[in-house]
């Protein structure tokens, strides 16, 4: 059978678009769909939106702290309304070159939404139906909200980058990166935060030590924490809204934003029809060569919630060029993936929790709490925290765990090192590059408790 292309995706976020761009290279006949902006959630409502605004709002720390070094910087305010333009204008041309670049690889791009008919057709809202020997599905996911009354009158992280005006008293429902990311955000901006969260601690999932240093410090900061709470309602109250909370109080706000996690963006894709196979939160089930139960189709990025991080999502996207288009079967490799946690203060995270190492086997703890340089003169009391999570038995650096400035940037380049199979005397023969908060990763000697 001659088909309309050797493959369509339907999706043009990070996965989508490098796995469309890459097979096109080679010299294939690529069709792309995406109903909303080129870039996917990452580059137009996630990722680099969400960074632009953390940018923002440590401005304020930063004209805090001048005063300890000697700055007047006088008095500082701030225009919600110009952050959001500037913002909006890097985001149109990063949404441009991504466009560029599939137009110069040679993907055929559509501006519509795509469904799967069958294991070799995709129908277009536009009324177009392709064929297809390969489809990939890298649609995303998106944000969920509990079905409650007045639910419609809350945002989400996808609306939240389009205010015109900033709220001046916003609440945050959940406990996960991204809402304790938008917490720091706004209170940084300057709005008064109140961030509820149904669980006993934020940031579920991360290690323990971890998650209590960085609650500490937002309440620090001014962030009004509320653990084991969640809201029964919203309704609208003069030009605000009023929350109804499960402690029986009424909390006034003028925005509510929903960041109680994200779904796959699988329904109504036709996915069932074609006989692709889902779970209980509508993702994509795949092999380890992220292909579904129908042959032709596969499926990869935040779709499948396997790791949900935009590289990863391009990994993937890569491995499934191999193994269809190179004749390299390639597995996506999930192991050791480091992240970062834009919070303030910031996490740079690899590897095993203590509790999680803990269960496996017989471990050392080496961790290093202090102030850094930067906040003595700053007047600044909030500490930095560094851990090592190392295995008895083999000296292998199990897990990396920091909490404060450039701790992104660190976890990167440690990455490398755990990736290798670094031991803790690797750690220890490096040289330290001083004065850095960097260098506490390669001088911590003692275990501070063992297993």
């Amino acid at each position: 059978m001659v088909y309309d292309f050797d493959l369509f995706v339907i999706g043009g976020g990070s996965g989508g678009v490098r796995a469309s761009r890459l097979a096109a290279q080679d010299g294939h006949r690529v069709g792309l769909a995406e109903e909303f902006r080129m870039g996917g959630t990452c580059v137009i409502r996630g990722c680099v939106p969400k960074k632009l605004l953390v940018y923002a709002s440590a401005f304020s720390d930063a004209f805090a702290d001048a005063r300890g070094f000697g700055w007047d910087a006088g008095s500082a305010s701030f225009d919600w309304s110009k952050l959001i333009k500037a913002k909006d204008k890097e985001i149109n041309r990063l949404e441009g070159l991504y466009r560029s670049t599939l137009k110069n690889a040679g993907v055929t791009s559509f501006d519509a939404r795509g469904t799967v008919r069958d294991a070799h057709h995709v129908t277009l809202s536009n009324g177009e139906t392709f064929s297809a020997r390969h489809i990939l599905v890298a649609v995303g996911g998106a944000p969920f909200v509990p079905d409650i009354p007045g639910a419609g009158l809350a945002i989400t992280s996808n609306e939240i980058f389009d205010l015109t005006n900033q709220p001046k008293r916003v609440l945050i429902i959940g406990g996960g990166y991204i809402a304790c990311e938008f917490a720091g955000i706004m209170n940084g901006l300057g709005s008064e935060v109140t961030q509820f969260y149904r669980g006993a601690q934020i940031l579920r999932g991360f290690d323990d030590e971890v998650r209590g240093h960085v609650a500490d410090a937002m309440i620090a900061r001014g962030v009004n924490l509320h653990l084991g709470t969640d809201v029964t309602a919203i309704e609208r109250s003069g030009k605000g809204l009023l929350v109804k909370c499960t402690s029986g109080a009424d909390k006034p706000v003028d925005a509510v934003l929903y960041a109680t996690g994200r779904k796959p963006n699988t329904a109504g894709i036709g996915l069932d029809a074609a006989g692709v196979k889902m779970g209980r939160w509508g993702e994509i089930i795949v092999d380890e060569y992220s292909q579904t139960a129908v042959k032709s189709i596969y499926a990869v990025g935040d779709v499948t919630n396997r790791v949900n991080l935009t590289p990863v999502a391009i990994h993937e996207g890569v491995a499934f060029v191999e193994t269809v288009f190179r004749d390299n079967p390639t597995k996506p490799d999930h192991m050791l993936v480091p992240t970062a946690v834009f919070t303030q203060p910031e996490i740079g995270t690899l590897g095993q929790t203590e509790e999680a190492a803990r269960d496996l086997e017989p471990i050392e703890i080496y961790r290093s709490v202090f102030r850094p340089m930067m906040n003595v003169l700053g007047g600044r009391q909030e500490r930095m925290l560094m851990k090592l999570i190392v295995s008895q038995a083999t000296r292998k650096v199990l897990g990396v765990h920091i909490v404060g400035p450039a701790s992104g940037e660190m976890i990167q380049l440690a990455g490398i090192a755990v990736k290798m199979g670094a031991t803790k005397e690797d750690f220890d023969a490096t040289m330290a590059v001083h004065p850095t908060v960097a260098e506490e990763l390669v001088t911590m000697k003692d275990p501070a408790r063992s297993n």
